[in-house]
């Protein structure tokens, strides 16, 4: 089963809408903080937050999605 990398920090006003966004979502997501686990957000080259990243079973990227999106356009992304 898949799963999100959501890529978000604390100073990152986007970062903390979309936070009870992906609480609502019902998907399987973990939350990886820029500033403090920089092995992970270099690993995925992130740039901007939030960013969502999709991840297959063996920790590969699938897709992403950059910004704070509503919750219908995250579902349909995970799903898609």
């Amino acid at each position: 089963m898949s799963k999100i990398y959501y890529f978000s920090s604390t100073w990152c006003q986007p970062c903390k809408q979309l936070g009870p966004t992906m609480e609502k979502s019902g998907l399987p997501y973990q939350k990886v903080d820029v500033d403090t686990d920089t092995e992970l957000s270099t690993k995925f080259g992130i740039r901007n937050i939030p960013t969502l990243v999709k991840v297959d079973v063996k920790g590969n990227e699938v897709s992403r999605l950059v910004g704070n999106n509503p919750l219908d356009k995250i579902q349909s992304w995970y799903n898609g």
